[in-house]
C-alpha cells in the first residue's frame, strides 16, 4: 500500500528558523509543510500591505526557502507546501524565484495560490447577499464596512491539488486553512476524489496533528515534567507517515529531541476543535470523537478511526477593520511591598491620564508575578495571590479612538521612576510607541462565492514576467 511521508516544519510566524531545514536533511520527506498564519497574523500582514504594495507576506518564508536549498538540490522529490504568501502570494513567490535562481534552482516551478482575498469584492459579495454577520455577536458588519482592512477566506486543498497537477514543486498560498496543507498533497498523490468524506476526514486529524509543529512532539506537553528525561533543547518537528487509506502514524526524526507518544498526540488532538465531532474545514466536516491511537514504536504513534461528512456550505473569513490605536508598557517594582506599590502605580497612571483631561475607551493594568494572568481553578488563584512577591512588573495598556490619547499614556510610565511609589527599579526600554488596532471580525461566506486561482512558473519565468 502506498505511503507518502509529509513533514511539518513550523507552526505559526515566528517559529524556529533552523527546523525546516533540520527536518528536511534528517528525513526523506514527500512533501514539507509550513504552517505560517493565524489571524493575528492576516491582521498584520494586511497592515504591512497597506504600507507597502509589495510586502504582506511571511517574512521567514524567503529566509526558510534559502535555508532549503541544499535539501531541494539533494533531495530530487522534495516538494515545499506553505501559506506564508499570507495577504501577498505572488510578491512572496517573486521573492522566493529570486533565491532559487541564486542557487542555480530556476526551472524548479512554483505555484502562487490566491482567491481567498475578498476586500476588493466587499461590495459584489454584500450584493449577491452577504451580510457577513459576526459568529460572535450575530451583527451584521454594516456600516463597518467602510474601515474593513483585510477579509480573508479560508480556502481548502483544491488549490494545491491543482498546483500539484501542473507540476509545481513549490506551492505558496494565502489563507488556506491549516489541515489543508496535507489534505491537499494527499489528494493529489492518492487520487482521491474531493467527495471522498471519509478519507478526507482522516487526512484532516493527520493535518491537524502536524499543523502546530512541536506541539505534538513534546512542546507545550502538560505531562512534560513527568517525563524529566525528554529534552527540548532540539525538538524534533513532526511527520505524518500517511496511507492511501488516511490511516497515519505521527512521528519525528531519528535522534532528535521530544517525544510523541499517546499523550502528545492526544493533547494535539482536541487543540482548537471546537466540538471533535463536528470539526469545520473547507474540505471536509471531520469527526475527531473515534480517534484511536496506537504506540506502534518509540516515537512512533499509529492514529486511525477518523472519519467525515460533506464540507460545509459556509467558510470561515477572517476579517479585520480598523479599531483605532493602542499602546502598552512596563515597569518593575521590588521590595517587601512591591505588588502593592505596583497597583497603586497603576492608579496614579489612570488619575494623571484623567487630570490631563484623556479618559481612555478602555485601561488594563496587570502586575505579572502576583497571579494576575493565571487563568486556573479559583481556588488555586486564591492560593496564588496570597504570595507577596518581592520583584513584579506592572504593566499598563490602552486603547482608544484617538491615537494622542494612548500617545500620552505611553508618556505617562516612565515618570513613576521618581514621582511614584517606592520600588521602581527599572524601566523596561524605551518609551512604548502606539500603533494602529486591527480587530477581528470572525465571519462566514458561501462557498460557491469563492474560486482558487492558480499560477504556476518556473523560477526563471517568475522572475521575467
Amino acid at each position: 500500500m502506498k505511503r507518502i511521508l509529509i513533514g511539518n516544519g513550523a507552526g505559526f510566524g515566528g517559529d524556529n528558523l533552523d527546523s525546516p531545514r533540520l527536518l528536511a536533511e534528517h528525513s526523506e520527506l514527500d512533501y514539507l509543510t509550513l504552517e505560517f498564519l493565524a489571524e493575528l497574523t492576516l491582521s498584520v500582514l494586511a497592515y504591512q500591505k497597506s504600507r507597502n504594495p509589495q510586502a504582506g507576506y511571511v517574512s521567514d518564508v524567503p529566509v526558510v526557502i534559502r535555508s532549503l536549498c541544499n535539501a531541494l538540490r539533494s533531495q530530487p522529490k522534495l516538494k515545499i507546501i506553505t501559506n506564508g504568501g499570507g495577504m501577498n502570494p505572488v510578491s512572496c513567490v517573486r521573492q522566493v524565484a529570486k533565491i532559487l535562481a541564486e542557487h542555480e534552482l530556476g526551472d524548479c516551478r512554483i505555484a502562487a495560490c490566491d482567491g481567498d482575498d475578498l476586500l476588493s469584492r466587499l461590495d459584489e459579495l454584500i450584493e449577491l447577499g452577504e451580510s457577513f454577520v459576526n459568529l460572535e455577536t450575530g451583527e451584521p458588519l454594516g456600516e463597518k464596512k467602510s474601515i474593513v482592512a483585510s477579509a480573508n477566506a479560508y480556502l481548502g486543498g483544491a488549490g494545491i491539488v491543482q498546483a500539484l497537477q501542473e507540476d509545481a514543486r513549490m506551492v505558496i498560498t494565502g489563507r488556506i486553512a491549516d489541515a489543508s496543507l496535507l489534505v491537499g498533497p494527499a489528494i493529489h498523490e492518492f487520487g482521491w476524489k474531493f467527495d471522498d468524506w471519509q478519507r478526507l476526514g482522516k487526512a484532516t486529524v493527520a493535518g491537524h496533528l502536524i499543523e502546530c509543529g512541536a506541539q505534538v512532539t513534546g512542546g507545550m506537553f502538560s505531562n512534560w515534567r513527568a517525563n524529566s528525561h525528554v529534552s527540548l533543547n532540539g525538538v524534533g518537528y513532526p511527520i505524518a507517515e500517511l496511507d492511501e487509506n488516511g490511516d497515519c502514524w505521527i512521528t519525528k526524526p531519528d535522534g532528535s529531541d521530544g517525544v510523541v507518544d499517546c499523550e502528545t498526540v492526544a493533547e494535539q488532538l482536541v487543540y482548537e476543535i471546537g466540538d471533535p465531532r463536528a470539526y469545520l474545514t473547507p474540505d471536509v466536516e471531520a469527526d475527531f470523537s473515534q480517534v484511536t491511537l496506537q504506540q506502534t514504536a518509540q516515537d512512533r504513534v499509529r492514529v486511525t478511526g477518523g472519519t467525515g461528512t460533506a464540507a460545509p456550505e459556509r467558510y470561515k473569513v477572517s476579517l479585520a477593520y480598523h479599531d483605532g490605536f493602542a499602546v502598552s508598557g512596563m515597569i518593575v517594582f521590588c521590595g517587601p511591598r512591591a505588588v502593592e506599590n505596583a497597583r497603586a502605580g497603576a492608579e496614579m497612571i489612570r488619575q494623571r491620564m484623567r487630570s490631563a483631561g484623556f479618559e481612555l475607551d478602555r485601561f488594563h493594568a496587570e502586575v505579572l508575578g502576583a497571579g494576575d494572568t493565571f487563568l486556573g481553578p479559583s481556588d488555586q488563584r486564591a492560593e496564588l495571590t496570597k504570595c507577596r512577591p518581592w520583584e513584579v512588573v506592572l504593566r499598563v495598556a490602552a486603547h482608544d479612538a484617538r491615537r494622542e490619547a494612548v500617545d500620552r499614556l505611553a508618556r505617562e510610565i516612565a515618570p513613576l521612576v521618581t514621582s511614584g511609589p517606592p520600588g521602581v527599579t527599572g524601566y523596561t526600554g524605551s518609551r512604548p510607541k502606539s500603533h494602529p488596532v486591527l480587530a477581528f471580525w470572525p465571519t462566514t461566506i458561501r462557498r460557491e462565492h469563492l474560486q482558487h486561482v492558480v499560477a504556476v512558473k518556473t523560477a526563471k519565468e517568475w522572475l521575467d514576467g
